[in-house]
């Protein structure tokens, strides 16, 4: 009996050494020297203080500050989901409705007012951007213009001009309003 349990308890100790410990390692490592910025989140700095990741959107409320999309989890990072309401939903129609009331009403981008299915998502689309420029500019003090060139200088076309749609980070274009002097 020992004989035939004695090689699987072997391969199970090693492939659990290879598999959990040392594979793993190895990864880390190899994304550490690679791809370090990605490899710790993403996360932007300035002046010293983490303000973000560029890969995960957060709460703008402030007139001075473009907004990102709903978020069904309230940005927290560590229950990232959606809501799971289907278009039947009265639930999500009635949120659909409050949220168009509140941007106006009228030609709003879907991204505006419909939550991603992460509800983290950093980005917005490069006309949801340019739909807040007029309130951005008037709550800032700058032309609309100007907002309007800060948002075009920082759209992100398709991934290898074919993957997903042009886009514009939230939190960059924020922190690029933060830099200009009106």
């Amino acid at each position: 009996m020992l004989n035939i349990l004695r090689p699987a308890i072997t391969l199970t100790i090693l492939f659990t050494l290879l598999t959990g410990i040392l594979y793993p390692l190895a990864m880390t490592g190899a994304a550490q020297a690679i791809f370090p910025f990605q490899a710790n989140g993403s996360q932007l700095q300035r002046g010293g203080v983490l303000v973000g990741s560029a890969l995960i959107g957060q709460q703008w409320t402030s007139a001075r500050y473009f907004h990102g999309r709903p978020s069904a989890v309230n940005y927290d990072a560590s229950t990232s989901s959606g809501s799971n309401l289907g278009p039947s939903s009265k639930s999500l129609a009635t949120a659909l409705a409050g949220r168009v009331a509140e941007l106006g009403g009228s030609a709003i981008p879907a991204d505006l007012v419909t939550a991603s299915g992460s509800g983290l998502d950093p980005d917005i689309s490069p006309a949801a951007a340019l739909f807040q420029a007029a309130r951005v500019a008037q709550a800032r003090g700058l032309s609309e213009a100007a907002v309007r060139r800060l948002i075009e200088a920082r759209i992100r076309p398709s991934d290898l001009g074919i993957l997903g749609e042009p886009r514009v980070n939230v939190l960059d274009l924020n922190l690029a309003l933060d830099a200009l002097t009106p």
